[in-house]
This record gives structure tokens, C-alpha cells and sequence, in this order.
């Protein structure tokens, strides 16, 4: 997949295009279908499939204070958006001048003077152009009137929970990542550098991994069965997303406890998959009592896995192997 971040760049060799328009924040599974329809129009026409984002986040530049925190950074947003079939992948800054570009403005100039669309595809509540004072139905005229085809995609719904990033970014804050999961249609997971932390889970209760700190959107503070991808392998574990209150007062932080494995750890950083939560962090009187309700937690992981494996199982159509053959 090709990634522009100027128009300009793309010279006279882009002919035509199917294309969507948005955030793609979390890349969940309205996005998706989106993306996917966009592909599968553009392979149809001959076109080029494009997804056109902008960077920072449109509420960033306009209303700073109430700018949301991200599920998905850029770089993980591309590599989702790449695994979808996307070609061309326009990331255009997110200035004033765009910000001020009327609606007419932003179709002319940039989707069907710049990026040649044949076919544009969006959500029912798609806003553009100043003030976002375009929506679905003006766009529809614009289309008339340029000659391009119009596709809104209808509200997606997930056993009647509305996939959005607003919904999914409400779920975490409640520490329903297993909910979150669903609209986004795979686990929610942070990703990022592995750092030193203060030592005292190797001196004191178990070691664990740290991750470097993270600005974007976390689940609520609390304990969680999760599952940790250092290189390409994954591993079960446990993590805590919280304060270390048994130790102090410390900053937030992001800690995982790798269940049944032993040795060093050669890589320098680490995706988080989070699955279910455990519980709320808690203060405990000393460390030895910490270190014994870890130890619950990490059981009580186990079993999640044991059930997990045997759902995939079934499902799969397997039998559980017998006690004899383990």
C-alpha cells in the first residue's frame, strides 16, 4: 500500500478511484465493511481503492479540550487499513486551510480534482467541509453534479450495540473490553516500547513487563486476562493497568505478568491484547498479600484460557483430546 501525505504527490498517474473518507479510528468493524466495499468496487471498475484520513484528528486542531484519545495511533491504523486491500492510503494534515475549505470546495478540489473518485463510499453520518456543514444529502447533490456514484453505508449494529468508535471508546472506560471487542472484531490492544519499572515486582511479588507510557485510550483501571505478542509470539498473561497503590502513589502504568513462561525477553517491544476483566486495582497491606492475590489472578487467567481453547475447539469441531493422550 502506498502512503501520501500531500495530493500533489500523486501526480497526473492516478486515473480514477473508489474511495472513503474518515477517521478510522479503532479501524472497527463499520470501518471495515466500509474498506472492504471500496476494494471490491475499485477491483470491479479497475479504479484505484483509496482511504483518505487526516492527521491529527480533526477535533484536535478545532476543539483541543475535547479531543479524544485515540484507539489506534497512525501506525497501527495503517497496517490495519493495509490488511483490508487498500492501495492508496491519503493521510492529508489536518490545517486550518483544510478546516476552512467550504464543502463543494473539499469534493472539487480534492475528491474529484485531485483523487479522481468514480465512486465514494461513507457512513450515514458523515460530516465535511467547514463547520461540517456538508452531510450525506448535500453530498449526494455534489455527486449529481460531478459524476461520481454515491454509497452510504447503513448504520451497522452488533447485537444491538451501534459500532462507533464513540461506543467503543465508552466500553473501555468501563472496563468492557470483551464488548469492545465485538464491535471492533478483534481484541482491543496497546502497543509500544517495553521500558525498566521500578523493580519492585521482581523484588517483591512477580516480574513483569512494562510498557512505555501511552497516550492513547486505555481500559479502565483494573486487572485483566490479556494476552502479550513479543515478535511473532504470543503469550498468555495477566495485566494490570493502574497506579501500583501497594507501593505508593505512582503514574499510570501498563504491567504484564507472562503466565507459565520463563527465561529473557529479547525483544524491545510489545502489543497487549485485552480479553476480560479481572477486577479493580486494589491497595494492599503489604506486598506478600499482593503477591498471593497475583497469584489468584494468574489461576484464575488459566482457567480463562483453558474455557477459551475449549470454545475454539468446539467451534472448530474438534474434540478436547482425553486425559490419557495430554
Amino acid at each position: 500500500m502506498r502512503i501520501v501525505h500531500d495530493v500533489r504527490e500523486l501526480g497526473k498517474a492516478l486515473r480514477s478511484s473508489a474511495l472513503t473518507i474518515g477517521n478510522f479510528d479503532g479501524v472497527h468493524l463499520a470501518h471495515q465493511k466500509l474498506l472492504r466495499k471500496v476494494v471490491a468496487t475499485a477491483r470491479a471498475s479497475g479504479a484505484t481503492a483509496i482511504a483518505l484520513t487526516f492527521e491529527p484528528h480533526p477535533i484536535k486542531l478545532l476543539s483541543p479540550e475535547h479531543a479524544p484519545k485515540l484507539l489506534t495511533p497512525l501506525e497501527r491504523k495503517t497496517r490495519l487499513i493495509e490488511s483490508l486491500g487498500i492501495e492508496l492510503l491519503v493521510v492529508l494534515p489536518f490545517t486550518k486551510e483544510l478546516a476552512h475549505l467550504s464543502p463543494l470546495g473539499f469534493v472539487r478540489q480534492i475528491l474529484v480534482g485531485s483523487l479522481h473518485a468514480v465512486s465514494v463510499h461513507v457512513g450515514p453520518n458523515f460530516r465535511f467541509g467547514y463547520r461540517q456543514s456538508g452531510d450525506v444529502e448535500i453530498l449526494a447533490e455534489f455527486a449529481r453534479q460531478e459524476g461520481f456514484r454515491l454509497d452510504v453505508l447503513p448504520t451497522l449494529e452488533v447485537r444491538g450495540e451501534r459500532v462507533s468508535s464513540t461506543r467503543i471508546r465508552e466500553l473501555l472506560s468501563l472496563g468492557r473490553v470483551e464488548l469492545a471487542a465485538r464491535l471492533l472484531g478483534r481484541p482491543f490492544s496497546v502497543f509500544g516500547p517495553i521500558v525498566a519499572g521500578l523493580g519492585v515486582g521482581r523484588k517483591h511479588t512477580v516480574p513483569t513487563l512494562n510498557l512505555a507510557p501511552v497516550e492513547e485510550q486505555l481500559p479502565k483501571i483494573g486487572v485483566y486476562v490479556t494476552r502479550t505478542r513479543l515478535g511473532e509470539v504470543s503469550h498468555d498473561s495477566v495485566t494490570n493497568v493502574g497506579h501500583k497503590p501497594t507501593f505508593g502513589n505512582h503514574r499510570l502504568t501498563v504491567e504484564t505478568f507472562l503466565l507459565n513462561y520463563s527465561g529473557e525477553i529479547a525483544e524491545s517491544e510489545m502489543e497487549i491484547e485485552f480479553l476480560y476483566r479481572l477486577r479493580d486495582e486494589m491497595k494492599f497491606q503489604n506486598p506478600a498479600i499482593l503477591k498471593v492475590q497475583i497469584q489468584e489472578d494468574a489461576r484464575r487467567s488459566l482457567k480463562f484460557f483453558r474455557l477459551l481453547r475449549l470454545v475454539q475447539q468446539h467451534r472448530a469441531g474438534r474434540p478436547e483430546p482425553s486425559r490419557r493422550s495430554r
